[in-house]
């Protein structure tokens, strides 16, 4: 007994070494992110040059898009090829990638997490469905994201006359994690945090592949005192704790126990966050008619998020069931860079857990946002003018759901819209179309969706399209607009037109 160490942040930091395979935790504004190990670890190399040519792997995207999180990585010479399934909270990775400073690859957020799972258990890589006919499929890019990212890491493969992908294991040399508890015998508790995340799964993965497992926790609590029940990563798979009395359950904001789960808020007088931004508002609001009673929902990160105000404003919550792939169930869902964690949550499973659900089909609705669509129905929101925003758990969600609706803005950079005596007139066109003659990537594939049967919708503020056997086909627009002025002449293609619908005012107000 007793094979986990105690140590300072510093310490853990040396035992990274240089070229290491370094898979870490977190999501956004810093929900189980191991942020002092991370900086130690930046510190260090600022100093020593040390270590250097490190491999980043990670499923949902952590940082403040300045300096924390993955940005504590984004150093020349550090970093050598990152492996994630979203970047928009690092942007200096993001430049490292545009400027082909390192190897990119971008896989769909819950396969990084499947993987980690296959390579901790010994098998050889994973073998799904997802990612198929999307950009990660090998034939298309192959998920590789900039000239000099050149690796085969999946390849396509048929089973049982099914294709599927392959995505090749690897062995993960260190696992970064956090935990609210660690006893002294080294096991680790979450129960104080937003969210678990894939904890487990990147010890597991670390510890089996011969590496080490570095846990970060607020207190170290003598061994006995945890719950049982509360322990995710059991001691044996741990190799040293950092305790890190600092630590904050977000970014610049304190513990809250009715986010972890600990106790109940009171929200009878608590207002339903609304969006304020008029397009936000009337894209969140057409999308809640799409709800039905008894659904299975799912919401995506950015505009979908203006629905959880809809859906509490209309005391509607206990009339779905509301997850995100984070791991969170129902509650008051949280917004903005909180997005994942949910006050007064009926359940908090790890994220891994999460996507098998999502994976199998358990989503009966999901919404979702919507960077650019094409004529023929994809859209893509993993790779935007140039830049790679990676699709984080998109790709899974959008092909398993019975249905999808995407939410999103007609067009982009400077539009202006106004509503005013029952119309709405569009002031100002935006310099950016969305709705493009072929999408940059596929991120969502119309092919693959009109195979599997699934309902396809896509809400804007001005206009809501569906997906049919040809394309996208224009369904409803909004009352005032001119639909050849404001719709069809500012799209790159057009639409399969028949009888046009009005979208209902209420939603505009």
């Amino acid at each position: 007994m007793g094979r986990t160490r105690f140590m300072s942040a510093a310490e853990a930091a040396a035992l990274v070494n240089d070229g290491d395979v370094v898979a870490i935790s977190g999501n956004g504004a810093g929900m189980s992110s191991a942020e002092a190990v991370f900086e130690a670890i930046e510190r260090r190399f600022l100093d020593s040059g040390h270590p250097r040519d490190l491999t980043l792997i990670h499923s949902l995207g952590l940082g403040d898009r300045e300096s924390m999180g993955t940005n504590r990585f984004a150093h020349a010479g550090m970093l050598r090829k990152v492996i994630a399934a979203h970047f928009t909270w690092s942007p200096k990775i993001q430049q490292m990638i545009r400027e082909n400073e390192i190897e990119a690859y971008c896989f769909p957020g819950g396969v990084i997490q499947h993987l980690l799972r296959e390579i901790g258990a010994g098998r050889p890589g994973l073998f799904t469905h997802s990612g198929l006919e999307t950009f990660v499929d090998p034939r298309q890019q192959g998920g590789r994201c900039n000239e000099r990212s050149r690796e085969e890491l999946v390849e396509l493969l048929e089973i049982g006359g099914q294709e599927v992908l392959h995505y090749k294991p690897f062995k993960v040399n260190v696992g970064l994690i956090r935990g609210s508890f660690a006893d002294t015998a080294g096991n680790l508790s979450p129960e104080e945090e937003a969210i678990d995340m894939d904890i487990h799964t990147i010890a597991l993965a670390a510890r089996n592949s011969g590496g080490v497992v570095i846990a970060q926790a607020r207190r170290v609590v003598e061994r006995g005192s945890l719950h049982p029940r509360h322990v995710r990563v059991p001691g044996v798979m741990v190799d040293a704790v950092v305790e890190a009395p600092e630590q904050e359950q977000f970014y610049g904001l304190g513990y809250d126990a009715t986010i972890s789960g600990g106790h109940r808020a009171h929200l009878g007088t608590v207002a339903a966050e609304i969006p304020a931004k008029l397009e936000r508002r009337i894209i969140a609001r057409r999308a809640a008619l799409e709800l039905r009673d008894g659904a299975s929902l799912n919401f995506g990160y950015g505009i979908p998020g203006g629905i959880f105000g809809v859906i509490a404003e209309q005391g509607g919550e206990d009339g779905f069931w509301m997850s995100v792939e984070q791991g969170t169930h129902n509650g008051r869902m949280l917004d903005g860079r909180l997005f994942g964690a949910s006050r007064n949550t009926d359940a908090i499973v790890s994220s891994i857990e999460q996507f098998d659900y999502y994976s199998g089909g358990g989503i009966d609705i999901t919404f979702l946002g919507m960077g650019e669509a094409d004529e023929e129905g994809n859209v893509n929101v993993s790779h935007l003018g140039g830049n790679l925003i990676g699709p984080g758990g998109f790709i899974e969600i959008a092909q398993n759901a019975k249905k999808v609706v995407f939410c999103g803005t007609f067009d982009a950079q400077g539009s202006k819209v106004e509503w005013a005596e029952g119309r709405l007139r569009v002031v100002q066109a935006g310099k950016v179309r969305k709705f493009v003659k072929q999408v940059e990537r596929i991120t969502f594939s119309a092919n693959y969706a009109r195979r599997r049967g699934q309902e396809v919708l896509y809400i804007t503020e001005r206009a809501v399209f569906r997906l049919g056997e040809e394309g996208l086909e224009l369904v409803e627009a909004a009352p005032g607009v001119d639909v050849e002025r404001d719709i069809l002449a500012a799209m790159e293609f057009r639409p399969r037109v028949g009888v046009v619908g009005a979208m209902l005012e209420s939603v505009f107000v």
